[in-house]
């Protein structure tokens, strides 16, 4: 095992001189982690729109459950997963175990409770500031619901954001029904635990150095769009007086 010095460098090394074998597992993370974040948000938020603007008997319960499901444990859905896509299954048919469609269905259930109740926070705040006007105007519920999505898509964007990092992130559940085989289903995360069990510091650092710049990339260009839309917004308030 090398030394960590010797360690940073040859990470260092790999990463620039831009690895054929990270890369492609690099590439893989991210179309497994962006596909599963995209579905997620195409359920989730919805969800927590329809949460946020309506009142009816069991809100209360179902608040509860989806905040709770929030802290799913990864095993435990990587091993339903499994359990319904192998070939005993009752999706066996599909065959998607150890594919990365397996991968993204297990993050895919682990983030869509984390963008519903982050949403449903996000615009049911929204919504009280816009109560009053929606009803002056006879809004339906989904008028109600797709006006909300639109004006808080920036605050949305870091509701998003969560759901992306929480799947980048994943281990448990993505080894069990991806395998971690290599140039097929290995991600990221489940690189790092091999190689660093393995003693392959320097692979295991150049994918931790690649995940780590992806996420303060990420962060910072939702940030940046952020100042820009409340940049925007002042200019409009300035214009309209």
């Amino acid at each position: 095992m090398q030394d960590i010095g010797e360690a940073f460098h040859l990470a260092l090394s790999l990463v620039l001189s831009g690895d054929a074998d990270l890369f492609e597992i690099v590439g893989l993370s991210l179309q497994v982690s962006l596909s599963a974040t995209l579905i997620a948000c195409a359920i989730g938020l919805p969800v927590g729109a329809l949460l946020a603007v309506s009142r009816f008997r069991g809100r209360g319960a179902v608040l509860v459950l989806i905040n709770a499901l929030m802290g799913l444990p990864p095993v435990v859905v990587g091993l339903l997963v499994y359990l319904y896509l192998s070939r005993s299954g009752p999706l066996g048919f599909l065959g998607l175990l150890y594919t990365p469609g397996a991968m993204i269905v297990a993050q895919t259930i682990l983030i869509v409770p984390i963008v519903a109740a982050l949403s449903r926070q996000v615009l049911e705040d929204l919504h009280g500031e816009y109560a009053e006007q929606f009803r002056s105007l006879c809004l339906t519920r989904w008028q109600s619901i797709t006006t909300l999505l639109w004006d808080g898509r920036y605050a949305l964007m870091t509701v998003g954001l969560a759901g992306f990092g929480r799947a980048a992130a994943e281990v448990g559940a993505v080894i069990i029904v991806g395998g971690n085989i290599d140039h097929l289903t290995r991600v990221m995360t489940t690189a790092i635990a091999l190689e660093t069990s393995k003693g392959d510091l320097p692979l295991a650092l150049a994918l931790g150095i690649v995940l780590l710049v992806i996420a303060l990339g990420v962060n910072a260009g939702v940030q940046m769009l952020r100042m820009s839309a409340a940049r925007q917004a002042s200019y409009g308030a300035a214009a309209n007086v």
